[in-house]
């Protein structure tokens, strides 16, 4: 192919490029770098990189990155972007997060400048146009808006310039590209739909393809397989074509076939399955698999043996313009390799698993998705484990598929990606292409990316950039750089335990990867170490170097000790940072923590001499303390800790150091006791300080008694035996070394004791719990037992709780059954008669408290019973006594106990109550408490009523009278009967001897007199008095509401009447004299506001009580009581005068306008107006006086007027819908099956039957008349025209013959709709067609459920009610309706809700 002008002219300018002449191009502008002896491209492709996992499959070798600009494109990913921050003065001490997850910058993003300063320079000087289409293999390739094709080695340098201005004036814009595995072949898409295939060993033109699809349609797409004489194309209608290359007798050739059709769902991205070299012979790849992706669904096919559809998976919902993207990758799964498809519309991705079984078919598996916040526009695999993607903002985000995990954001915004959108319009052909497609072609870019071998190039409208996993060490290097040291530190820390993401260059062994990692740990430890040093402010507050030092030494540290590495740690790095006396003290600061956890359990002498001075000149006490007790005692200078330690009170270290560094126990403990000892003697209170450490000395004791270290571990088992036999000896001795002759024998157990006599005695009593077989130990216990009496009993230095205390320790220890001790049983007499002092009334609570656990333990501890009691109750010990009486089975004395007893006196009903309850106690024990109980019921009712109340109901019920009897105070009576009658949630059985009237009656006389304001609900609630004996009672105290409500309940309604009207004059007559006094005054207004109250409220009882009676009086009766009423209203408003006059007049008229309400329900208007007009009040007063009456009246006429015009006018539109609907329903045509009958199988038409009837049912069977008439399937007695029909079919696969109607309330249960035909025949020549017809409507089983479901419409029995009574009244008179219904209902309601609407 001879080249054209242009071409040659672009490739004369790519030469001046490439050699750098600085009249073809300035080398500043883009900052080309010389390249003295490029590789040549077969050198690259062979040769191996040792930065790639073993385990990863591409070819990680593609370009050389001696022409790219790396460092210009650096960047953090968003976790790492943490260092340098000034805020740090205001940070706290930090604390290290080992789980902080930190990924350094993953991809190296550089700008391929070579290749970028080409494309530009091509556009300006040669008019090759902008950059439309990339595709990297090998060589990359570049096609322009002008159809040109620039082919750039991997020295980004220009081999070949293919096409021509003048093609590409014909065929337009290059719109895809792709370049086959051996890089040999070259296939050109073009915007106006042909496509051209070159070969890039000598840039020919082998072929130009322009019938491989429709035309009038751009190139979306065009993909070779791994068979390089197979491709696939993609075309802007949607379609995806085969294209296979044949070369016959040198002669090039290509055959098409259609894989897909647009006009089933458009496909708008394809991505075939290509093998890398290491996996050519992977048994899928025979199968030649391709991945199409249209606007609703996900298809793989195979193109070999045999066209074949594999899978198809649909969508999830989301948006329109959302970009599918396809693209596979070899994965190994359980140390098997398979082709994995991840795919994506919108923000989830997908990724399907394909297999190939060993029957030869293709099994595809879901795996787990992938959810991300963003619309995806671009999808590529980087490795096996890593998705590099683009959204729709142009960010780019690496993804760790495992994890799932973000990894890194880059923002391609620089970048500036070409989109494919004038090919997804098809613009260079008239733009014919669907809505949905154009749509989606906004944010397609899908020809501006291209992966190959671990490497993404990206195409901008100026530029080509490429992507690249960064090594490991290089992630490490860019934090370096920029200073971010802890971050550096915890991503290799990742790197060393093998859970950092997208790693590339570790290879090999494990234990060498750990190596290679520490080795370049320890080398970033020693740079932060200079670098902390060095940045440090020289001059400042001392807290802003502690926090500067607060963020380098505590990460050193860690990260020292993780790898096991503390030679480095207390050697280089503390010699280093020891020249900084802030970050000194840090670092020895730092490693308490690490003590205290046991990491850290040696160190190096210098450093334990610097802790010590450095803890103890900054008074760090405590810390020191908690230090040296987690510390190896070899790495202690013992004299300096000890001085130390005594020097600043730090007795746990100390106690630490005696056991550990000279296993010497009883020091620490002479020490200890020479503190406590002489405030306790004295009689002086001990401070707080000095109370820890009588507790310390007690936990001290308890440890070495029980063979633990103090205050951690274990004591060797060699010296167990030893200590505590050294410990006994000590606490036993008479006297100390440094004894005065003042002191008392045995100072050591009578300083514990006095310290804290319990907690001793704890101490012991768990000691003693492991003593068995030790005849040593038993010895001792023996011996501190005898000097325990010795020192406590007889000395009136130790209380009664103290004594107690060891008595009842002395007990527990003597009711064991292996028991070895003795004790002298007249010391537990002598201790009884101590605690049973009456003349003592101090401690009452706590010694009856002692005594009572002395006794509860039982066993060995044996009393005189009856002097025991006798003591007891002399000194008031009721639970002592209770204790007694309850071993004597004396229950009913237990009573007595508790009733003296004025802390307990309340539990005594739950304690009687439980005991008459529950089993184990004999009928004559439980009668002897119920007669105590009845003894006592008098101040039992006293105690608290409700309880006796409750007691009585359960235990005493027959004895009700008699308790009445004896309880002579009568208010006393009333509270009890209150609690006594009032209604339980749950009855129980004595309630019902409950309902004596006279127990009701006496309530009622009690309550009259006592709690009036109850009377009422307790006539409401109780039932069971006598209402004559009732009324006397309420009239003899002047209850009148209680005494009218008795009277109504009796039937009375007019003496209730008149005993409330009396009530209701009487209040009245009280407020018209109030009015008529007219007092001034606060008082006096709320002296009348209470008088119209009790107005109002007894006016309201009246009207109550009217109400309710006037339903069940004739006329003249209610008009009786109303008027009454009125009047007495009426004639109140006569006698208002005063001061106060008006305003009582008007509360009186607003009362009797209530009264005029209310009554009006019950008496005739005109009756009311004609009464009120004659009364003087109204009567000569204006029309304005009665005006609200009149207007009210009125009012209520419209209501009712409109209320009966709507219900009226519903009525009517209800029926009418119903019996339309009806009417439709019954006047339906029948459509029969078949032109036979269903029983005997002939011809509906028989001729030799003159006068054939026909019977046709709704299902669609058809019958002759006589057939089903033999068959019985005819129901009811009445006439031919009323006889109903069930059909013989329907009927007997429901399991029998239908009858007659067995339910009278269902009287169309068998019966349907039904037409029965009568065919007259006449002679031969006479119309066949000639037919008398008779139609009868009725239900059978069908009909009946279809017009269920449709009454179940209306919820209601209205229509039904309707319909039944319209069916049996017209029945007769009209055909076409219902003639055998349900009888219509008397008392039916119409619902006034319009009907539903139904569709025709």
């Amino acid at each position: 192919m001879s080249e054209s002008p242009d071409a040659r002219s672009l490739l004369s300018a790519s030469s001046q490029l490439n050699l750098m002449e600085v009249d073809a191009i300035d080398d500043k502008e883009f900052d080309i770098p010389q390249v003295d002896t490029p590789p040549t491209l077969e050198s690259i492709l062979n040769e191996l990189s040792d930065e790639e996992e073993p385990f990863v499959l591409e070819d990680t070798c593609v370009l050389n990155t001696d022409n790219m600009d790396a460092h210009s494109c650096d960047t953090s990913s968003l976790a790492s972007s943490d260092s340098g921050d000034p805020a740090h003065l205001k940070r706290k001490r930090r604390t290290l997060d080992l789980n902080a997850t930190v990924h350094g910058s993953v991809l190296r993003h550089s700008l391929l400048k070579g290749i970028s300063a080409q494309i530009v320079s091509a556009a300006d000087k040669v008019d090759a146009g902008l950059p439309t289409a990339i595709t990297v293999a090998g060589v990359i390739a570049v096609g322009t808006s002008h159809g040109l094709a620039l082919v750039f080695d991997t020295n980004q340098a220009l081999r070949l310039c293919l096409g021509t201005k003048a093609t590409g004036a014909e065929f337009g814009a290059v719109s895809a590209l792709t370049i086959n595995h051996d890089c040999s072949r070259l296939l050109c898409g073009f915007a106006k739909g042909q496509i051209t295939m070159w070969d890039l060993a000598n840039g020919k033109l082998l072929r130009t393809i322009n019938d491989a699809h429709p035309p009038g349609t751009a190139i979306l797409h065009v993909k070779f397989t791994d068979d390089p004489t197979l491709a696939v194309c993609n075309d802007s209608g949607g379609s995806v074509f085969e294209l296979v290359f044949r070369r016959v007798m040198g002669m090039r050739s290509c055959d098409s076939r259609c894989l897909f059709s647009g006009s089933k769902g458009e496909v708008c991205c394809i991505e075939p399955l290509c093998a890398p070299p290491d996996f050519r012979e992977h048994p899928i790849t025979h199968y030649s698999l391709l991945a199409m992706a249209s606007l609703t669904k996900i298809l793989v096919i195979g193109l070999k043996p045999s066209l074949k559809v594999w899978m198809t998976f649909p969508y999830s919902k989301s948006d329109p313009s959302s970009v599918p993207q396809l693209a596979w990758q070899f994965v190994p799964v359980q140390k098997t390799v398979n082709p994995v498809l991840a795919f994506c519309k919108g923000d989830t991705v997908h990724f399907l698993l394909v297999k190939k079984e060993e029957t030869g078919t293709i099994h595809v598996i879901k795996q787990r998705q992938l959810h991300l916040s963003c619309d995806i526009i671009s999808l590529s695999w980087i490795n096996s484990r890593t998705l590099v993607l683009v959204d729709s903002h142009e960010k780019l985000q690496v993804v760790d598929r495992p994890s799932q995990e973000v990894l890194e954001t880059l923002d391609l915004e620089q970048v500036q990606l070409v989109y494919s959108s004038r090919h997804f319009k098809s613009l260079a052909t008239g733009g014919n292409v669907s809505q949905a497609l154009a749509l989606v072609g906004e944010k397609a870019c899908y020809q501006s990316v291209s992966s190959y071998a671990g490497q993404i190039v990206y195409l901008g409208t100026k530029s080509a950039h490429i992507m690249a996993l960064r090594n490991w060490r290089e992630r490490l290097d860019c934090l370096l750089k920029q200073e971010h040291f802890v971050e550096a530190l915890s991503l290799a820390w990742t790197f060393h335990e093998g859970t950092a993401k997208a790693v590339v260059g570790l290879f090999g062994d494990p234990m060498k990867r750990k190596g290679a990692v520490a080795d370049k740990m320890v080398e970033i430890f020693f740079q932060f170490s200079e670098h902390a040093l060095k940045k440090c402010p020289e001059h400042g507050k001392i807290q802003v170097m502690e926090q500067h030092f607060h963020d380098v030494v505590p990460v050193l540290v860690e990260y020292c000790l993780l790898l096991q590495r503390p030679d480095l740690l207390f050697n280089e790095l503390y010699s280093g940072l020891a020249e900084n006396t802030v970050a000194k003290g840090v670092f020895l600061e730092t490693l308490e923590s690490y003590i205290v956890a046991d990491r850290v359990g040696h160190l190096t002498t210098p450093i334990m001499k610097d802790l010590l001075a450095h803890y103890h000149g900054n008074g760090m006490m405590d810390s020191l303390e908690r230090c040296i007790v987690h510390l190896d005692v070899t790495s202690l200078d013992i004299q300096q800790v000890v001085e130390v330690c005594w020097e600043n009170q730090l007795y746990d270290a100390v106690i630490y150091v005696f056991n550990s560094g000279m296993n010497d126990y009883i020091a620490p403990m002479e020490k200890l006791f020479a503190v406590i000892g002489p405030p306790l003697r004295e009689g002086r209170g001990l401070t707080d300080e000095e109370v820890v450490i009588g507790n310390k000395l007690l936990v001290y004791i308890s440890c070495c008694l029980a063979g633990r270290a103090y205050p951690l571990g274990e004591i060797p088992e060699d010296l167990v035996v030893q200590v505590k036999n050294q410990v006994f000896e000590f606490l036993i001795h008479l006297h100390t070394a440094d004894s005065k002759d003042e002191e008392e024998v045995f100072p050591c157990i009578r300083t514990l004791l006095h310290f804290d006599t319990r907690e001793f005695l704890n101490v012991l009593a768990m000691t003693f719990e492991d003593f068995k077989n030790d005849k040593q130990a038993l010895e001792y216990q023996q011996r501190i037992v005898d000097i325990l009496l010795q020192v406590m009993v007889d000395n009136p230095d130790f209380t009664p709780s103290q004594v107690g205390g060891l008595f009842t320790f002395l007990a527990r220890q003597m009711a064991k059954p292996d028991n070895t001790l003795f004790v002298n049983r007249k010391l537990f007499d002598q201790v009884l008669e101590f605690l049973c002092c009456p003349d003592d009334d101090s401690r009452h609570t706590e010694r009856q408290q002692v005594l009572l656990e002395l006794l509860q333990i039982g066993g060995v501890v044996q009393f005189n019973e009856e002097r025991l009691l006798a003591l007891a109750e002399k000194a008031k010990f009721y639970q002592i006594c209770e204790f007694l009486y309850e071993k004597q089975h004396l229950y009913d004395r237990i009573i007595d106990c508790y009733l003296r007893d004025a802390l307990r006196k309340g539990e005594i009903f739950s304690y009687i109550h439980n005991l008459l309850s529950m089993p184990g106690y004999s009928p004559e024990e439980k009668q002897a408490v119920k007669d105590k109980a009845r003894e006592n019921i008098r101040e039992l009712v006293t105690l608290d009523p409700s309880k006796s109340a409750d007691l009585v109901v359960f235990h005493f019920a027959e004895e009700v009278q008699q308790i009445n009897s004896e309880l002579q105070d009568e208010e006393l009576l009333f509270r009890f009967l209150s609690c006594l009658l009032e209604p339980r949630e749950v009855p129980h059985p004595g309630s019902d001897l409950l309902l004596d009237q006279d127990l009701h009656e006496l309530q009622l006389d009690l309550l009259s007199r006592f709690g009036p304001q109850q009377l009422l609900s307790f006539l409401h609630t109780s039932q069971h008095y006598r209402l004559e004996e009732a009324i006397q009672i309420t009239q003899k105290y002047h209850h009148h509401e209680a005494t009218a409500y008795l009277l109504e309940k009796k039937g009375d309604v007019h003496g209730a009447f008149a005993v409330l009207l009396e009530t209701l004059k009487d209040k009245l007559s009280v407020l018209t004299a109030e009015s008529d006094r007219g007092v001034e005054g606060g008082d006096g207004e709320e002296r009348d506001s209470q008088s119209l109250t009790r107005v109002k409220d007894s006016l309201n009882d009246i009207i109550a009580l009217c109400d309710r009676s006037s339903k069940n009086l004739h006329q003249q009766q209610r008009e009786g009581l109303w008027f009454q009423l009125l009047e007495t209203m009426m004639a109140s408003q006569k006698l208002v005068k005063g001061l106060n006059a008006k305003h009582t007049f008007e509360v009186l008229k607003e009362l009797t306008m209530k009264v005029l309400n209310c009554m009006s329900s019950f008496i005739s208007l005109p009756a009311i107006i004609q009464r009120i007009l004659q009364d003087p009040v109204y009567g000569k007063g204006k029309l304005a006086e009665i005006q609200g009456l009149i207007l009210g009246m009125l009012d209520t006429f419209t209501y009712e007027q409109t209320l009966l015009e709507t219900t009226t006018s519903l009525l009517n539109h209800d029926l009418h819908w119903s019996l339309a609907h009806l009417r439709a329903a019954v006047t339906r045509g029948l459509h029969p099956r078949q032109d036979h009958c269903n029983i005997c199988l002939q011809q509906y038409k028989r001729r030799h039957d003159p006068a054939e009837e026909i019977i046709v049912f709704s299902c669609g069977h058809l019958y002759h008349f006589q057939c089903l008439q033999q068959k019985g399937c005819g129901g009811g007695l009445a006439s031919e025209l009323q006889q109903r029909w069930s059909c013989y079919k329907c009927s007997s696969s429901q399991g029998g013959r239908a009858g007659a109607p067995t339910d009278p309330k269902r009287g169309r249960s068998t019966s349907l709709a039904q037409t029965r035909v009568t065919s007259v025949h006449h002679d031969a020549g006479a119309d066949v067609h000639g037919k008398k017809v008779f139609v009868e409507a009725t239900l059978d089983l069908q009909q009946e459920q279809s017009w269920g479901q449709l009454r179940s419409l209306y919820r209601g029995p209205s229509r039904l009610s309707i319909l039944s009574e319209l069916s049996q009244s017209h029945s007769s008179e009209k055909t076409g309706l219902l003639i055998s219904a349900q009888p219509g209902s008397e008392n039916f309601q119409l619902k006034l809700s319009p009907p539903p609407l139904l569709e025709e």
